[in-house]
């Protein structure tokens, strides 16, 4: 059985979601981000650059971390959802690195400069949330006439979607967007999606306000400084 080491974060989501959709045996080991469990030494000797998530599998005796190579990992170890050779390998694989180069980093900024920091430096939020829907207009172009974004369901959708499916978080705009729309619905309507999102703890059902907000903005202050 492998072993997930995970908090509720779109890179987490993006592991869990992937094990759900394979059908793989898990068990999740909960990483209390705000607690500095990433930081731990029995953490650190599994990455050493302190991040979630990471899956160990013992039945390879291999550790991965990193969000996309554990996508890779556990789709090549099954033979689904990432085509073996060929253009339709490499179309899902661009769309991922889309996502861990574009999309991720972009949202992941706007979070920091919208919703994190005390101090609310209006161009870099613009800037963040900017790229963020230029993004989601490639994305929007991109599904215009496609079912998934690279022929077949593949690790590429459930990347991209991990992150997407936040945008309220980030403060960024969907709409006029009918093709992103139809496939984030799509998306949310396959079962593993849903499971996965609630690993490890549930989603939250709405964006949270007044002193939650506070709360968990001096959470997230204290984790991006260590």
């Amino acid at each position: 059985m492998i072993n997930l080491y995970t908090a509720p974060t779109p890179n987490g989501h993006k592991a869990s979601v992937t094990l759900e959709e394979l059908g793989l045996p898990y068990h999740c080991h909960a990483i209390n981000l705000s607690a500095n469990d990433q930081k731990a030494s029995a953490f650190l000797a599994l990455n050493p650059n302190g991040r979630i998530p990471v899956i160990q599998d013992p039945e390879t005796d291999v550790v991965v971390f990193e969000s996309g190579a554990i996508m890779i990992y556990l789709a090549e170890k099954t033979g689904q959802l990432l085509p073996t050779s060929g253009a339709r390998r490499y179309e899902v694989l661009q769309w991922l690195m889309f996502q861990m180069g574009g999309i991720g980093p972009m949202m992941g900024q706007a979070n920091v400069f919208y919703r994190y920091f005390p101090e609310k430096i209006q161009p870099a939020i613009d800037r963040y949330q900017n790229e963020s829907r230029r993004l989601f207009e490639v994305l929007d172009t991109a599904l215009e006439d496609a079912e998934w974004l690279a022929g077949d369901f593949s690790i590429a959708d459930i990347a991209n979607w991990c992150w997407v499916r936040t945008y309220r978080w980030s403060g960024v705009s969907r709409d006029d967007l009918p093709n992103l729309d139809r496939w984030l619905t799509q998306m949310k309507s396959r079962p593993a999606c849903r499971t996965g999102i609630n690993v490890p703890a549930a989603a939250p059902k709405k964006i949270l306000t007044g002193e939650a907000l506070d709360n968990f903005a001096k959470g997230a202050q204290t984790i991006l400084q260590t």
